[in-house]
């Protein structure tokens, strides 16, 4: 185990997790191409102009981000509500990672508060906590800002909602993501980081990116919860 995670995890007083990645993979069996390409069609449907370079984007939440960037309040709404609407259904085929719930409840078993912090919906993040009787463990749950894409990480303030509704402070929380934005969004919310590689081309870029610990499974946090002074 890394000297950098046993360390970190032994004076960390809460645990930020982000959701799709560390907790599950919510569109495993309802890809996200497929859900993004459905954005596009609202947009189409709304009779927005679509640049080659969005009809063709695989990340429903870049869809939605570009959306907004654009300034058309009504064309985000619609590509959020249709969005959200995906992310209810793709939590019902939603692949758990594995040991995510191990860590959920090491943390539990340790005393460390659990928080989810996710671009996802929050209403399709509790959908799978409770699905998975896990929504007990884990308080709260800050997913995106409504119809406000820009506020999504890595912008720091799902990390600070998360870190004030816990009662704690930023330096005393871990984020726990597998992007690049989590790692942003952590640190400049002042909080530490562990970036989760779940693939292997991220682990250098973890690095880079100022990550205070790199895992490449789960399972790795879970345990060093368990050996906790």
């Amino acid at each position: 185990m890394s000297a950098d995670l046993h360390r970190l995890m032994a004076g960390i007083g809460a645990i930020l997790l982000d959701f799709d990645g560390p907790v599950c993979s919510i569109f495993a069996n309802y890809p996200a191409p497929k859900v993004a390409a459905e954005l596009v069609d609202v947009l189409r449907r709304r009779g927005v102009d679509v640049p080659p370079d969005l009809a063709s984007e695989p990340d429903p939440l870049e869809v939605l981000r570009r959306t907004g960037a654009t300034g058309d309040q009504d064309a985000t709404r619609a590509v959020e509500d249709a969005l959200c609407a995906a992310e209810r259904r793709a939590v019902e085929t939603a692949e758990p990672t594995p040991y995510g719930r191990e860590v959920i409840v090491a943390a539990r078993q340790a005393g460390v508060p659990v928080a989810v912090v996710s671009n996802n919906s929050a209403d399709a993040v509790t959908a799978y906590l409770t699905a998975h009787r896990l929504a007990g463990y884990v308080s709260p749950v800050v997913g995106r800002v409504y119809a406000k894409p820009a506020r999504m990480k890595p912008h720091p303030e799902p990390v600070l909602d998360a870190v004030r509704a816990l009662g704690a402070i930023p330096s005393d929380c871990v984020l726990i993501g597998d992007s690049l934005s989590d790692i942003e969004g952590a640190r400049a919310a002042g909080a530490s980081v562990i970036g989760y590689a779940n693939r292997p081309s991220k682990e250098d870029a973890f690095r880079m990116a100022g990550a205070d610990a790199v895992i490449t499974c789960m399972g790795m946090v879970a345990e060093a919860l368990m050996e906790r002074p």
